[in-house]
C-alpha cells in the first residue's frame, strides 16, 4: 500500500542520502504515518542544497517525487506546465492520496487522483481567508493575493466536499463541514511520548525568561510584544523574551525590522532576542530553559503545534482566543487566553502567570495531560483508524493505543 502526500514544505538530501525537512513538524508527521503503509511517497519541493540543520525523516519506507523548489504561489504557478506531467505520473503510482492543505499543488494532484480512481483524504491546517486582514500587501499585490486566496479557498472546499477531511481544530472543522459530509476535528502535533517533561513549576529565578516560537510573519502579532514586555518590566518583573523562528519571505523581513524598531522605541532592545530558525530536534529541548510561553497570534491558522510543544515541556502558556486555539487551550485550565491581542492584555496575562504560583502550577500540570493526549502516535492512530474504515483500506496494524 503506497500513500502519496503532497505539500509545499521543502526537503533536501544529505550526502548520506538522509532526507531532511526545513522546519521539522512535517517530517515528524510523515514518520508517524509511515508504520501504516508499505511506502510513503512525498510530492514536495526538493532543494539542491541544505537549508540549515533541518529535521531528518527517520522512517525507511519514505521516498520523494520531487517538485521544483518554490517559495509560495508566486513561484509555483509560473512552473505549472512543468509540474503537471510530474503530478500525473506520480498519482498513477499511488494507492491513496493525502493532501495537506492549503498548498498550491494539491488541487491538481487531487483532480488526477479522481481521474485515476484513487481514494484520497485531506488534512486542512490553515485558513487563508482569515489571514487577509493581517496581510500587509498594498496596491496590485493586495489585489492579486485576494484573488489567489479566493481561488485557493474554492479549491480546498471543492476537495473537502469530495473526500474524507480532517481539520486542525474546531474552527477549521466547522468551516469545511457540509451537510452529510462533516470534517473531522484533529490537532496537528510534533510531540512524542518521550518529549513530555516532568518539572512542576517555573519562574523560580530572579529573571523570568519568556519564549515565542513562530515564523516571523505579520500574521503572528509579534509587533505587540515589545510594548507588552515594557509593561511587564515597568510592573517590576525582570523579563527577557526570545523569539525563535524563520522569516516568512519578504513579509517576514519587514516584520523583523518592525519588531526590532518597536523594541528600540520601547527601550527593551536589550531584553529582546530574535534567534532565527532552529531545527525541531534542537528546539524541543530548548523549551525547558524558559519560564513561560507567549503566542499573540492573529486569525488565520488552526491550532499552532507550538502550543503542544510548550505544554509538553512544562511551560505555562499565554496566547490568543482566536481561530482553533480555544479547542486546545482552556482559559485558566491549561493556559491563559486573551481576547483582543493588545500589549496591555498580553502583559496582564504574563504578569498573572509570574505572580500566581498556584495557577501557574495548575496550568503546567494540565498542560502535561493535554500533551499526553495529543502525541504523534495518538493522532496517527486515530486518523488511520478512520482512514482505514471510511476508505476501506487494509492498512498495516500498528501497536499503538489511541487516546
Amino acid at each position: 500500500m503506497t500513500l502519496g502526500i503532497v505539500y509545499h514544505m521543502p526537503f533536501w538530501r544529505d550526502a548520506d542520502g538522509t532526507l531532511r525537512e526545513v522546519e521539522g513538524s512535517f517530517a515528524r508527521y510523515v514518520d508517524s504515518l509511515a508504520p501504516y503503509f508499505d511506502e510513503i511517497s512525498l510530492c514536495v519541493p526538493l532543494l539542491p542544497a541544505a537549508a540549515g540543520a533541518g529535521t531528518p525523516v527517520r522512517a525507511r519506507n519514505v521516498t520523494v517525487a520531487p517538485l521544483p523548489a518554490f517559495d509560495g504561489p508566486v513561484h509555483f504557478y509560473p512552473r505549472l506546465l512543468t509540474v503537471l506531467p510530474r503530478l500525473v505520473r506520480w498519482t498513477r503510482t499511488l494507492d491513496v492520496l493525502h493532501c495537506r492543505l492549503p498548498t498550491p499543488a494539491a488541487v491538481f494532484a487531487f483532480a488526477f487522483a479522481r481521474l485515476f480512481r484513487r481514494p484520497a483524504f485531506l488534512l486542512v491546517v490553515g485558513d487563508l481567508r482569515a489571514l487577509l486582514p493581517s496581510m500587509r500587501y498594498r496596491g496590485l499585490k493586495r489585489v492579486l493575493w485576494r484573488a489567489y486566496t479566493a481561488f485557493e479557498e474554492r479549491n480546498v472546499q471543492w476537495m473537502a466536499d469530495r473526500a474524507l477531511t480532517f481539520a486542525n481544530g474546531p474552527a477549521l472543522a466547522a468551516k469545511h463541514s457540509r451537510p452529510g459530509r462533516a470534517a473531522i476535528e484533529t490537532r496537528t502535533t510534533t510531540i512524542e511520548d518521550v518529549d513530555i517533561g516532568s518539572r512542576a513549576d517555573t519562574c523560580a529565578a530572579k529573571q523570568v525568561r519568556a519564549l515565542v516560537v513562530s515564523r516571523i510573519d505579520p500574521r503572528k502579532g509579534l509587533r505587540l510584544l515589545p510594548a507588552a514586555v515594557r509593561r511587564v518590566v515597568d510592573a517590576g518583573v525582570d523579563l527577557t523574551l526570545d523569539i525563535v523562528g524563520p522569516l516568512a519571505g519578504s513579509l517576514g523581513e519587514e516584520e523583523r525590522e518592525a519588531v526590532v524598531d518597536a523594541a528600540r522605541r520601547e527601550d527593551v532592545a536589550d531584553r529582546f532576542r530574535l534567534r532565527g530558525a532552529v531545527a525541531l530536534e534542537e528546539l524541543l529541548p530548548m523549551y525547558s530553559h524558559y519560564d513561560l510561553f507567549v503566542l499573540p497570534t492573529l486569525p488565520g491558522e488552526g491550532i499552532p503545534r507550538v502550543l503542544l510543544e510548550a505544554m509538553s515541556a512544562g511551560l505555562p502558556i499565554v496566547t490568543t482566543r482566536t481561530a482553533g486555539i480555544p479547542g486546545l487551550v482552556q482559559h485558566e485550565i491549561n493556559g491563559l487566553l486573551v481576547g483582543e491581542p493588545t500589549p496591555d492584555a498580553i502583559a496582564g496575562a504574563m504578569l498573572t502567570v509570574v505572580r500566581d504560583a498556584t495557577l501557574r502550577r495548575r496550568l503546567i500540570a494540565n498542560g502535561y495531560d493535554t500533551a499526553r493526549a495529543h502525541t504523534l502516535q495518538a493522532q496517527a492512530a486515530r486518523m488511520m483508524a478512520t482512514v482505514s474504515s471510511e476508505l476501506r483500506l487494509p492498512l498495516r496494524a500498528v501497536a499503538v493505543t489511541a487516546r
